[in-house]
């Protein structure tokens, strides 16, 4: 792909991602959605393997479909209320169908289905534009109307996308289908919060892609696609394996790591609302979430290949690692003792 048709789409993911979290407007708001969709497709499939190709349909499909349903509730709204504003969604089934819509366009179970074999299909850079930018203008969406939806749904979705995101991810060899299932858990800390505190849930967002992107970006400067080749790689880049292992527990959210910081205030806020059952329920199944970070650690920088014969040894590298990663891996195990000043700003 040349420079420049990399550039306009990078443009208007920019532009489809502004106008959507910018907007008061429902259809500003959709117009925005539907740019974003159209920009990441060329991304996707643009190494033209026929698996990158089923990757961009699937994703062209499910998001259609849940750009429909977003114009349906909206339209819904303003036949019944008059209202086009975002923040002034009253009608109980605009707000179902829309909790429906943004499910599908983030992936919370039972609207997961499509998210892995489209993370699956892509190369890593394109995989983290899927995780992170392209949840914003959905996430943005859910906080502006998070009034207006049922917590109990929400809820519900949640419980059920930290268990599967959990349960799915155990068996899995390929690094991308393991950060898909890593996402949709994720997603699960942010609705069960979103309905009682959405500044919490923003702020899950924002730390998750934080540390999901020092992740993918370490992943894709050692090139590690699968399990396998993420065995070999100590000798390559012995230092950003390390770093990288830290990185995963940030991510499983261990103390005194970054990611602890969400999982920690969320459970403080559930329990204040008078759900600890909920809190307990997500807590453990965190758990499940551990073992395959805590498997993934263990292949970049404890394991040697079982048959050695097979493998090659990497050449160390001598390149200096990308300024970019060691920001992000550096911000991912540092910022809980500054917590307070986090807080306060947000």
């Amino acid at each position: 792909m040349n420079p420049q048709a990399k550039l306009i789409f990078a443009l208007s993911l920019t532009l489809g991602t502004t106008l959507t979290i910018s907007s008061n407007h429902w259809i500003m708001a959709w117009t925005g959605l539907e740019i974003n969709t159209l920009a990441i497709l060329p991304l996707i499939s643009k190494s033209h393997h026929p698996r990158a190709i089923e990757a961009a349909t699937k994703y062209f499909l499910v998001q259609a479909a849940a750009s429909a349903l977003v114009l349906f509730s909206s339209m819904t709204n303003a036949w019944h209320t008059g209202q086009w504003d975002i923040t002034q969604l009253s009608h109980p089934t605009s707000c179902l169908i829309l909790t429906v819509a943004l499910a599908m366009k983030l992936g919370l179970v039972p609207f997961h289905f499509w998210f892995p074999e489209v993370l699956q299909g892509s190369s890593l850079i394109v995989g983290l534009l899927l995780s992170t930018l392209m949840k914003f203008p959905p996430i943005t969406l859910l906080y502006l109307t998070s009034p207006s939806l049922k917590p109990s749904i929400l809820m519900t979705m949640a419980i059920l996308s930290a268990a599967l995101g959990g349960w799915m991810g155990l068996n899995q060899t390929q690094t991308r289908k393991i950060l898909a299932f890593s996402s949709i858990s994720h997603l699960g800390w942010m609705a069960i919060i979103i309905a009682y505190s959405p500044k919490l849930a923003l702020l899950n967002f924002y730390l998750y892609t934080l540390m999901t992107a020092a992740v993918f970006l370490s992943l894709n400067s050692i090139k590690a696609l699968k399990l396998s080749t993420l065995m070999t790689t100590w000798t390559k880049t012995p230092s950003l394996n390390a770093i990288l292992l830290l990185t995963l527990l940030s991510l499983a959210g261990l103390p005194p790591l970054t990611g602890f910081l969400p999982k920690w205030l969320i459970i403080q806020e559930l329990t204040k609302q008078e759900v600890a059952l909920a809190a307990t329920i997500i807590a453990l199944l965190s758990l499940l979430g551990l073992f395959f970070y805590l498997r993934l650690a263990y292949c970049a920088t404890i394991t040697l290949p079982p048959h050695t014969t097979n493998h090659m040894k990497q050449w160390y590298n001598t390149k200096p690692t990308n300024t970019m990663v060691a920001v992000l891996t550096t911000m991912s195990l540092m910022l809980l003792p500054i917590s307070p000043i986090i807080l306060a700003v947000v």
